[in-house]
């Protein structure tokens, strides 16, 4: 089995290195000989879970070398893999999801005339991914959170004849390395305090080391979740990333990048666990992200951007349930898992609507499309469901025990936590209602193209339709599957552990307060869109509303602060470098030139000047010398 585990990764690296060098031969088969090296990754992940399922909980843990890398003197790194229920939980999600993805884009991407080089960096995307969560230490988990960073990059400017593509997929890259360079400062702290770059013995010994530094290192870790899981203060780069083709989107922002952020926090849990005040950074990050994505997605009128916004807001909520511990680890990855499969649906269910749209994006100009997409229709509004917590579906089980455990805090902290992910959930409720109203209810708004052509809306083709199913499927029952007899607690318990909190409601109460706001959404979105005409054109709207539609000024503050910032910085510097750095070497030289220029003239070539200094100096001397005797 342990032969299994670098195959998992190699496929879709095969994949990546057939596509991108084969040429022009392959751009009829590489779509699906890339679709088919991403299933063949899953169908390895299955074995390795069976195999796993049958041994005990203690035991199910797989290591494997594969070769020294960095063998110098004391140092030493090597390319080793560390399997667990952790890691497998992802290996399942990234492989299965990823692979629906690639099917997907078969259809959506068929008359693209580079579709062979986009299914190259799709692979390429997923044996990154594969290589950070399959990583045994820090290091080769670098290797693939830089490995997700290239393919997020090269996926999101894809079509970069378009300005606002390669936009921002230079914007995505360069916030990343914000993030990124938090990591390579935490792990070079891990190696100078425990002389490792592995994980086991790194949280082994984590107590070991001191407060201080533990904290310094949460807080490096915390500041590189930001970069790639879009958190705030560096989230500015998720909305624009939907200039990416759709399948990108539900990738990149579904199951895999954005979700590395919470993995790597809950990987170094024993790190977090020794260090309280990183701890309530992370909550503190998760609890303002969840609201702050909520209210962005609420005045999106791109049905792409709204579930931009949607997604920021749904990873604060797992943030947060990693920043609460051992209390909420386990139902911050359960929150993870659920949401790949509505998010992804939804994101892929918006790539239908595009496709039958002529690639409008804008939701004002959609309307009744319910009649003509019904596929479509019936799989989103799964999804929509799941996602705003309807009973008995997904986001119902994994959402409320994040709001349980927020209660179970305790204190004023606590209240605030759970109060701030309830608040969450009622806007959840309100901007995905209007997503579905705007797009699926109400009259036709549709307008010509760019080209003068009305659309004329149709089901996708089975290639997009039959992913789109798949992952219906899991919004309705992954949920609740994982919460029959705390299934999914028990699988990942031995790895994170896991504590009950001591929450001041009851969970009945939680749930019924959840259901409360739900209904509140719901209702206050179908009092606005659902009763009343939808203009084409929206309104100017109030102050929040507008605020809300340039992402809370997040794009304003970072160009205030930080490029502005930074000119006002770099144009001090060069101040100081020429008036007082220039200004001490030009003034040295000057008065070495003075004096030199002064002292030559001296030196003027006549016999009787310098006879009379010579005179003039031996008649100093005799003077002082009388002088002197005369005291």
């Amino acid at each position: 089995m342990e032969n299994l585990i670098g195959l998992l990764v190699l496929a879709p690296l095969l994949g990546a290195g057939v596509l991108l060098c084969g040429g022009r031969r392959l751009d009829r088969s590489g779509p699906w000989l890339g679709t088919l090296l991403a299933a063949v990754s899953f169908a390895l992940g299955v074995v390795l879970f069976a195999d796993m399922l049958g041994k005990g909980g203690e035991e199910r843990a797989l290591d494997v070398t594969v070769f020294p890398w960095v063998p110098v003197g004391g140092f030493r790194a090597d390319v080793g893999f560390h399997l667990d229920q952790l890691s497998m939980t992802f290996v399942l999600l990234i492989t299965g999801v990823g692979s629906l993805i690639h099917l997907y884009s078969v259809g959506y991407m068929a008359h693209d005339e580079r579709k062979r080089r986009f299914f190259g960096y799709l692979n390429l995307f997923l044996a990154a991914m594969l290589l950070l969560v399959l990583a045994d230490n820090y290091l080769l988990l670098y290797v693939g959170w830089e490995g997700v960073g290239l393919a997020s990059y090269l996926l999101i400017g894809f079509w970069q004849h378009k300005p606002s593509a390669a936009t921002a997929a230079k914007k995505a890259f360069l916030v990343n390395r914000v993030g990124d360079m938090g990591l390579s400062i935490a792990i070079m702290l891990l190696f100078t305090t425990f002389g490792t770059f592995a994980f086991d013995p790194v949280l082994q010994r984590a107590t070991d080391a001191g407060e201080g530094k533990l904290t310094a290192v949460a807080l490096m870790l915390l500041l590189a979740a930001c970069g790639k899981s879009a958190q705030v203060p560096l989230q500015s780069w998720l909305g624009d990333a939907m200039e990416g083709p759709t399948p990108v989107s539900a990738l990149i922002h579904a199951a895999t990048m954005v979700t590395a952020g919470v993995y790597l926090i809950t990987r170094s849990g024993a790190v977090f666990d020794a260090a309280p005040d990183a701890q309530t950074a992370v909550v503190t990050v998760g609890a303002v992200t969840l609201l702050f994505g909520a209210i962005v997605g609420c005045a999106k009128d791109d049905i792409k951007k709204a579930l931009a916004g949607s997604t920021m807001s749904q990873i604060g909520y797992m943030i947060l349930a990693a920043g609460l511990g051992p209390v909420g680890y386990v139902f911050a990855i359960m929150h993870l898992v659920t949401h790949g499969f509505f998010k992804a649906g939804l994101f892929l269910g918006a790539g239908s609507v595009m496709h039958g749209m002529n690639d409008e994006v804008d939701m004002r100009r959609y309307g009744g499309l319910r009649r003509y997409m019904p596929v479509t229709f019936v799989t989103f509004g799964l999804g929509y469901l799941a996602i705003i917590g309807f009973p008995g579906l997904s986001g119902f089980f994994s959402k409320d025990k994040i709001i349980e455990a927020a209660f179970a805090k305790g204190g004023a902290e606590g209240w605030i936590l759970g109060g701030a992910a309830l608040l969450g959930a009622a806007i959840t409720a309100y901007y995905m209602t209007r997503v579905m109203l705007l797009t699926f209810f109400g009259e036709k708004r549709w307008q010509p193209d760019a080209k003068g052509e009305l659309p004329h809306p149709h089901e996708s083709p089975r290639t997009m339709t039959i992913p789109m199913v798949v992952l219906a499927f899991g919004s309705v029952f992954a949920g609740g599957l994982f919460s029959i007899n705390d299934t999914f607690l028990k699988w990942l318990e031995p790895v994170t552990g896991h504590e009950e909190g001591h929450s001041p409601v009851s969970a009945l109460t939680v749930t019924a307060a959840t259901m409360v706001v739900l209904v509140i959404g719901v209702a206050i979105a179908w009092a606005q869109y659902g009763r009343r005409p939808v203009p084409v054109t929206a309104p100017r709207g109030s102050l929040l509303t507008r605020a809300a539609r340039r992402d809370l000024l997040q794009d304003d503050f970072n160009h205030v602060v930080l490029v502005r910032g930074g000119e006002h910085l770099t144009r001090s510097l060069v101040y100081v470098d020429h008036t007082l750095v220039d200004g001490v070497v030009n003034g040295t030289a000057a008065s070495v030139g003075g004096l030199s220029g002064r002292m030559r003239k001296l030196q003027n070539g006549y016999a009787r000047s310098y006879a009379v200094s010579m005179f003039g100096g031996a008649a100093v001397l005799i003077a002082a010398t009388l002088l002197m005797r005369a005291v």
